[in-house]
């Protein structure tokens, strides 16, 4: 928008120049040219009244009425003068003029005829000076137009770019963002608009966490209960075959206490989090210090290769534990080198980022449904994976698995928009203002 506006700006400034200046300034050249022509006509005038009053007289014509006629007035062009009388005596002053002229002539009434001459080219520099002046003019205008255009497309699309900014926030799960009025109607209707979006979707958002909160609670119950019916049956119980059932049983229990407990902590963070710019080599890092050694005491190596400035729209924590989880199941099923590196994905700013190995890669059975909730090869409970995928789309992102054999698994990610200040218009809790980039931390 802010383009189009300094377009169409600049051009209305650029087609009222044009149709103003021209016409101004082929005005002004021959307005000066009829001015030089009438000040000839002036001072012709008055050598011919002094050349009347002279044969009225029957004297010479004055020497200083010929000098006046050849000088003129103030600013005017040196003539010359020819004063031709009945008898056909010829009288001059001033200097022959060569080239292009200027001529005015007449007869007194004693049949004398007077001649003023004048180069038309100092009256061409002259009318040049004019036209160059309105042209001077023209881009002056033309530059104070451009700069109220720069101005006012600020003025209309800096609103636009923080209600951009909120809404991916919105988008990302923040939803305490506000945009303060920008004085431009149709923009302040979108903002309200996307205000009460936000207060509904945030509404929404504490009845789901509520919820999860309350089934997780009355999962847990039960499942404590029966966790202690069977501790109870295992240690009343004198038969092996009960007691290996039972201890299986308590494990199945365990291990759907701890889905439980996962699904819950996911929802949390898929829903209170919120994104913001995220240094993507600090998290890789901090994920490298605490996987290294897991990965060395079996033998296998851990290398990071992303950019030290690049940076990414996500939730910190959520970030970590999808790294997480993509480096664990690497550290079970691959095998060899596990690599993670970043790179640009495509022309919006997005961010891509592979965890891969060498080993023998995802089998053709369960590529398909590798994030499908409860699909495992056998060395896991089925939801790593699957609530990977989920607190990515959380943050706005994509989890893919790339390539099948060796495995890579690819995580998108949106890109830091370059309009954007990260510093204020992004980080959580902040009060976005449309008339600057400004931000007051909410208490």
């Amino acid at each position: 928008m802010r383009r189009r506006v300094l377009l169409a700006t600049i051009s209305a400034v650029a087609a009222a120049v044009i149709l103003l200046g021209v016409p101004l300034g082929i005005f002004g050249a021959r307005y000066v040219i009829d001015i030089e022509h009438q000040r000839l006509s002036d001072r012709l005038d008055r050598l011919v009244s002094s050349v009347q009053n002279a044969q009225d007289a029957d004297r010479a014509i004055s020497e200083t009425a010929m000098e006046r006629a050849v000088s003129g007035r103030e600013g005017d062009i040196e003539a010359h003068v020819s004063v031709i009388m009945p008898d056909g005596t010829l009288v001059e002053a001033g200097t022959r003029v060569d080239g292009p002229t200027i001529e005015v002539a007449t007869q007194t009434a004693s049949q004398a005829s007077v001649t003023l001459t004048i180069s038309s080219w100092a009256a061409r520099i002259r009318a040049v000076l004019v036209v160059a002046l309105v042209v001077v003019a023209g881009v002056i205008a033309f530059g104070a137009g451009v700069a109220i255009a720069v101005w006012q497309a600020n003025r209309l699309s800096a609103p636009l770019l923080y209600l951009a900014a909120s809404a991916e926030q919105i988008a990302g799960g923040q939803v305490r963002p506000r945009l303060e009025p920008s004085g431009v109607e149709e923009i302040d209707l979108v903002a309200a608009e996307l205000s009460r979006t936000s207060d509904r979707l945030a509404a929404r958002l504490a009845a789901e966490r509520q919820f999860t909160s309350d089934a997780s609670h009355q999962l847990r119950t039960p499942l404590t209960a029966l966790t202690m019916r069977l501790e109870e049956i295992q240690a009343a119980s004198s038969e092996p075959e009960v007691q290996e059932e039972a201890r299986i049983s308590l494990e199945q229990v365990e291990r759907l206490v701890t889905v439980v407990d996962d699904l819950l902590a996911a929802s949390r963070r898929s829903q209170g989090g919120t994104t913001e710019p995220v240094r993507l080599r600090d998290v890789l890092v901090q994920q490298e210090e605490e996987w290294r050694p897991t990965f060395e005491q079996v033998g296998r190596r851990l290398v990071i290769d992303v950019p030290a400035d690049q940076r990414v729209l996500a939730t910190p924590g959520a970030l970590a534990q999808v790294i997480a989880t993509l480096l664990e199941n690497s550290l079970r099923h691959g095998g060899g080198t596990t690599t993670v590196r970043s790179r640009p994905s495509g022309t919006t700013g997005a961010v891509r980022v592979e965890v891969a190995d060498e080993g023998a890669g995802v089998p053709d059975a369960i590529a398909g449904k590798i994030f499908e909730r409860g699909m495992t090869s056998g060395k896991g409970t089925g939801l790593g994976l699957a609530l990977a995928r989920d607190l990515a789309q959380a943050d706005g992102g994509r989890l893919e698995l790339a390539q099948r054999r060796p495995a890579v698994f690819a995580l998108f990610l949106a890109g830091v928009p370059k309009t954007l200040d990260p510093h204020v218009v992004l980080p959580p809790g902040t009060t976005i203002s449309s008339h600057g980039r400004r931000g007051r931390r909410r208490m």
